[in-house]
């Protein structure tokens, strides 16, 4: 793997093509040119164009999206049908089901959708703590990201895509509950959150287990993700989503709220994970918990929600470069090895 494409130059789509450049030969994609200088070339294109796409893809190695959900089966296809490996950061369920279906059919290179913070790095957390137990009986994975300093009702700043975002509120949520697999309603099972003093709550948002229902059915009592977010949150977004109906005015509802609630430079990424079971005989609860906040690379200021959705997405595709990880075939986040992630060039950053 030497020449990536990274389609999307957005807030996460522009660091991960400087990180994958300390390393790779990089060039990005994106409609429109970069609002600041980066250290690699940008095609102007767009990726709605399947000829266009069918052209380029041939001439990488391999392909990373950072575009929104309903974007990425299209360049998935082309990259597998190319023979090219195939990286994004979707929550979309049926989105990975399809590029999973693509793999169980054949595949000469990778398909790694889901390589962000969830799906993506609490899999791999969670993964990794159920690992110490002989027996399992719970996994509860959380994550947030907020802005450090919230103000009004929703206590909330869309730095992650608004159309990300709402696909996770409205999907039902994969789970697995009284030891079976089940599907509940996104914005429900809220629960109170204590992190060192501060209240949060959490509830059910769609797609960050990713296909760790599957692995772990018929292994554990409770399976279950939980987004982190502000109180008051959940309840509001309720009402913009099913007493206002704007679930079915999408587009509206994300020029409403991208308008509203603009990307703050001062944010926090929670990620914490718990794991309850037996070893040899005791039952025992292991724990997982950080707070991610903005960095300097390169001498620039990177909100946590992107250096560390960045930093997940790329330290996947080094481990795919070093062999840590299968050369052909779907790749699941929670059989990523937490240790090897944590020792590549970009994992250290989660250090």
């Amino acid at each position: 793997m030497k020449n990536i494409l990274v389609i999307g130059m957005g807030k996460v789509g522009s660091l991960v093509g400087i990180l994958l450049s300390k390393r790779f030969e990089v060039k990005g994609l994106d409609k429109n040119s970069p609002s600041s200088a980066i250290p690699f070339e940008v095609i102007k294109g767009d990726v709605t164009d399947l000829t266009f796409l069918e052209n380029l893809i041939p001439t990488f190695d391999a392909i990373v999206s950072c575009m929104p959900y309903n974007l990425n089966l299209k360049i998935a296809q082309t990259a597998h049908k190319n023979g090219k490996h195939y990286f994004d950061l979707t929550e979309d369920v049926p989105t990975t089901s399809a590029i999973r279906k693509m793999a169980e059919e054949g595949s000469t290179a990778v398909l790694a959708p889901q390589c962000g913070l969830a799906p993506g790095l609490i899999g791999i957390v969670g993964a990794d703590l159920a690992k110490r137990f002989t027996k399992l009986r719970d996994i509860e994975l959380r994550v947030g990201a907020l802005p450090k300093y919230p103000n009004g009702l929703l206590g909330y700043s869309f730095t992650w895509s608004p159309a990300g975002v709402i696909n996770e509120y409205i999907n039902d949520c994969e789970v697995i509950h009284n030891g079976k697999l089940k599907l509940v309603s996104a914005l429900d099972g809220l629960e109170t959150i204590n992190i060192e003093g501060n209240e949060f709550e959490a509830f059910s948002t769609s797609g960050g287990l990713g296909t760790m229902c599957e692995t772990f059915e018929g292994k554990v009592d409770t399976l279950n993700y939980k987004t982190i977010r502000y109180p008051g949150h959940g309840k509001l977004m309720k009402f913009l989503l099913y007493e206002l109906i704007l679930k079915n005015r999408r587009e509206l509802l994300e020029e409403i709220i991208t308008e509203a609630k603009p990307p703050v430079q001062e944010d926090v990424v929670y990620v914490y994970a718990v794991v309850e079971g037996w070893k040899n005989g005791v039952i025992e609860r292991e724990e997982f918990y950080k707070a991610y906040s903005p960095i300097l690379i390169d001498g620039k200021h990177w909100r946590a929600i992107s250096w560390t959705t960045a930093a997940s997405i790329v330290s996947v595709i080094e481990m795919v470069a070093d062999k840590k990880l299968p050369q052909k075939g779907f790749i699941k986040q929670e059989d990523i090895d937490f240790n090897d992630f944590l020792t590549t060039t970009t994992g250290t950053f989660f250090k």
